[in-house]
């Protein structure tokens, strides 16, 4: 028997939304909110439906790390991976991975969020890890993704390029918004919220 199973990453297995956690860590509060301030606009109309999660995520993006070298920024997710992110981690999703790998199914997070602050903790894991790429010219981080934003439907196309399913007999997913549904419909196994007390 051939297992997989897929979890969404922020507010899944972790308690927050890692962007956020990944600004402070690197940026400090103050410039955090202050950032949030001047951002606001555009994350009401993201709310509001006035434009899509990418173009909010790039404006995020662009305005905290547009023009950082990237070396530097891989740098410093490396530090969050192994400082601040294991307390951002619920233990129940933990336990969960583990249980999993204990049955002899491959563990892959699929996330929106950029590879750069999540791969590395999955490597710790031993287990997978398909994200949102971030764009690099000349060295520097400009704040665009490279391709699509990986969320809803973009989770499932992801999966199918790295993945024959009809390789594996049991499939389970996990996850927590709307933009996870699409991935959740691959399963025979689909939780949703599963590790919320």
């Amino acid at each position: 028997m051939t297992g997989i199973a897929f979890f969404d990453f922020d507010g899944t297995i972790t308690h927050k939304d890692t962007m956020w956690e990944i600004i402070r860590f690197q940026k400090g509060s103050a410039a955090l909110y202050r950032g949030i301030a001047r951002l606001a606009p555009g994350l009401v109309r993201f709310k509001l439906g006035g434009q899509t999660a990418q173009e909010s995520k790039e404006q995020v993006l662009r305005h905290f790390f547009g023009g950082m070298l990237e070396e530097q920024f891989i740098e410093n997710c490396r530090r969050f991976c192994r400082e601040r992110l294991p307390l951002l981690i619920r233990e129940p999703a933990l336990t969960a991975i583990r249980k999993h790998q204990q049955e002899g199914r491959q563990v892959v997070v699929v996330t929106a969020s950029a590879r750069d602050w999540v791969a590395p903790w999955c490597e710790t894991l031993g287990i997978g890890c398909i994200a949102s790429k971030l764009e690099v010219q000349d060295g520097l981080i400009t704040g665009r993704l490279s391709g699509t934003n990986c969320n809803g439907q973009e989770k499932v196309v992801r999966i199918r390029q790295q993945f024959n399913l009809h390789d594996y007999t049991d499939i389970y997913a996990y996850g927590d918004t709307n933009g996870d549904r699409p991935m959740l419909a691959l399963a025979q196994y689909p939780i949703y919220k599963p590790f919320r007390k």
